[in-house]
């Protein structure tokens, strides 16, 4: 009898298993159809139960080629973007499905923020998953990038930032996503009293290029809680390095871990989507900034993410989760260094970034007081001199005198340094628990 049942099991999988098959040859041919059995084999592994949409997203976006299938998820870069796409674009419907505060911001953002917040359409907010606020105030008339730009959020406020003058273009790869983004601009545009430059293009954060934003056209690249979701970051940062103009920056508020995960939590499909199994380790992040060209990251906050779900939490282990805004400067090669050197060099605070009249905090332990002297290394000066923010800085002296390394400690009077500095010393790389650039 146990034999009969095994036996009828059997060809009843591999009836199904046709089935799908032929859908896949049908709808897009020998390499959609590749990749639809290997969405298949992934989802009976990970016990799913939504094949027909599942294996709908990987053939639509596998027409081209077929794939190498590894058959989980986290090991294939195709099966990792068609889960999250129907993650965030089929299971999410709101803020409130979400089972972990990763994908939820918990700081406060600044008070013009708050505001321009106030007015952004309530369809795009209550479809709006982040994990911060990564946006810099004091950016009128630049031109902007969001990457994953979801719902549109963050866009619509940068438009407000950013004013008549500047753009913002998002992009996403969620067709359900970019079509509550691209609902709302008008009804926005009334709100605001003149039309936003705003758009909202079609492609993945890996290829950058292909969606048609060009290299070296934009000032301003930001993205929240989207990062850790790719299967392939280093594409990401580099595809950012190169949109952005010499002087430009990445500035976006990601998820990070402890350590490196377990491969039981990469492979998780729901840590997936609630934008875990994803998290680099930040010692491997600073060293693939500095591989792309980002050779000095900055630790601006840091927020714990508490995984809620015990499960989860069983998953995950030990490991721990943070919530780091990262600002990545870029600056012709050579001028930023991965030490902090010492040349002298005083920085000053002129004012004049909305938000910021009295103070100007450039990183989590670089606190700025308005028209009061401040002595910087090399790399504080290029970025507070040489960047979108020169306009509101004035600094003393070059490189031509080289005096040894510099003390980059928090400075006098400055908040207490954040988890992400506290056991690292001066110009201590990678020395703390979630690690930074060479001033951490």
């Amino acid at each position: 009898a146990r034999r009969a049942l095994k036996a009828k099991r059997r060809d009843r999988g591999r009836n199904r298993d046709a089935m799908f098959s032929a859908v896949a040859n049908t709808v897009v041919g020998g390499a959609g159809a590749t990749a639809a059995r290997g969405v298949l084999a992934v989802t009976r592994r990970l016990g799913g139960t939504a094949l027909p949409t599942r294996l709908a997203v990987r053939c639509a976006s596998n027409a081209a080629a077929a794939p190498s299938l590894h058959g989980l998820l986290g090991d294939d870069a195709d099966v990792t973007v068609a889960s999250v796409k129907e993650y965030y674009g089929k299971v999410l419907k709101a803020s409130s499905d979400l089972k972990t505060s990763a994908c939820t911001s918990i700081a406060a953002p600044a008070p013009m923020v708050a505001e321009a917040l106030k007015k952004v359409p309530k369809g795009v907010s209550e479809r709006f998953y982040g994990c911060g606020v990564p946006l810099p105030l004091g950016i009128d008339g630049l031109h902007v990038l969001d990457l994953g730009s979801g719902s549109g959020r963050d866009c619509y406020v940068a438009a407000a930032l950013v004013g008549p003058s500047g753009s913002v273009t998002g992009i996403d790869m969620t067709a359900e996503q970019l079509d509550v983004a691209r609902a709302h601009v008008d009804e926005y545009a009334e709100t605001l009293g003149w039309r936003p430059n705003l758009k909202f293009v079609e492609g993945q954060i890996e290829h950058i290029a292909d969606a048609g934003v060009a290299d070296g056209s934009v000032d301003l690249v930001i993205s929240n809680c989207v990062v850790n979701l790719s299967p392939a970051k280093d594409a990401v940062l580099r595809g950012a390095y190169n949109a952005l103009r010499d002087g430009g920056e990445m500035y976006f508020s990601d998820v990070y871990a402890s350590r490196r995960l377990p491969r039981e939590a990469v492979q998780h499909e729901v840590l997936w989507g609630e934008c875990l199994a994803g998290a680099l380790y930040t010692g491997d992040f600073v060293r693939l900034c500095r591989d792309v060209g980002f050779t000095d990251p900055r630790v601006l906050s840091t927020e714990k993410i508490e995984v809620t779900d015990p499960e989860l939490a069983d998953v995950c282990g030990e490991a721990q989760f943070y919530s780091i805004t990262y600002r990545l400067f870029k600056l012709p090669a050579g001028v930023l260094e991965t030490e902090c050197e010492d040349y002298g060099q005083v920085a000053v605070y002129n004012g004049g970034i909305p938000g910021h009249r009295h103070r100007y905090e450039l990183d989590d332990h670089h606190v700025f007081e308005a028209g009061r002297p401040m002595l910087v290394c090399g790399n504080t000066a290029s970025m507070v001199g040489e960047t979108w923010l020169s306009p509101y800085f004035t600094v003393h002296g070059d490189r031509s005198t080289h005096f040894g390394l510099f003390d980059c400690g928090p400075a006098p009077g400055s908040a207490a340094p954040s988890a992400a500095s506290a056991s690292a010393g001066a110009c201590d790389v990678g020395g703390s628990v979630l690690g930074g650039g060479s001033c951490c």
